[in-house]
């Protein structure tokens, strides 16, 4: 599976950053490094809506709150 994050200047300022590090913890403690690529990305289109995540190419726009649920809802959802 492989996550692709928006690490441009509009997303960097909504907290891409704090969704990379919250994501790394999470595929950590859950032992999913050899399951889960995190990638990161400059623009990918969608800047007004959120911070641009990519889950196998299918878009999302998050908020830093949002990175827990995703993460349940979608990412090990889809692995399980």
């Amino acid at each position: 599976m492989v996550v692709t994050i928006c690490v441009g200047s509009s997303c960097h300022l909504k907290g891409s950053r704090e969704i990379i590090t919250r994501l790394e913890t999470l595929i950590t403690e859950n032992k999913l490094k050899s399951k889960v690529e995190l990638n990161g990305a400059f623009c990918m289109g969608q800047c007004v809506k959120g911070v641009c995540i990519k889950l196998d190419g299918e878009p999302f726009s998050l908020t830093p709150k949002d990175t827990d649920s995703f993460f349940h809802g979608e990412i090990l959802r889809r692995l399980t």
